[in-house]
C-alpha cells in the first residue's frame, strides 16, 4: 500500500491529511513532509490518522522523532483520527504518555 500526504494550513495550525500505511517503504515520504514543519520555530502541527490502517516502528520513530523537533522549536505536535488498531500500538509501546493524542470525529478535521 501507498501513502499519500494531504498538508493545510488552518488558523495558525499546519494539518497533514494521511492515507495509507506508515512502514518502512512509505515512512521517507512522511518524513519529508513531517520532519521540516516540525523544525520551523513555533509550529503547531495535527496529524490526521483517520485514514491509516497499519503503522510500523519506523513510523513511529518518525513521529518521536517529530515530537522531539516541535518541543526544540517551541511547537507542538498532536496525532488525531486514530482507529483502534492504530491507537492500541501507541498505547502498547507507551508513546500515547508522550505524544498528545487527540479523540475527535472524523468530520470535525474536515
Amino acid at each position: 500500500m501507498n501513502l499519500s500526504i494531504r498538508h493545510e494550513d488552518k488558523e495558525g495550525l499546519s494539518i497533514l491529511f494521511l492515507e495509507g500505511e506508515i512502514d518502512a517503504y512509505t515512512a521517507p515520504k512522511l518524513r519529508e513532509a513531517l520532519i521540516p514543519l516540525a523544525e520551523q520555530p513555533g509550529q503547531h502541527i495535527t496529524v490526521d490518522l483517520s485514514d491509516v490502517g497499519y503503522i510500523d516502528s519506523t513510523g513511529l520513530g518518525i513521529f518521536i522523532g517529530a515530537l522531539k523537533a516541535t518541543h526544540n522549536h517551541n511547537g507542538t505536535l498532536k496525532l488525531t483520527g486514530m482507529s483502534e488498531r492504530v491507537q492500541r500500538l501507541f498505547t502498547i509501546t507507551g508513546l500515547d504518555e508522550v505524544i498528545a493524542i487527540e479523540k475527535v470525529e472524523e468530520e470535525e478535521m474536515k
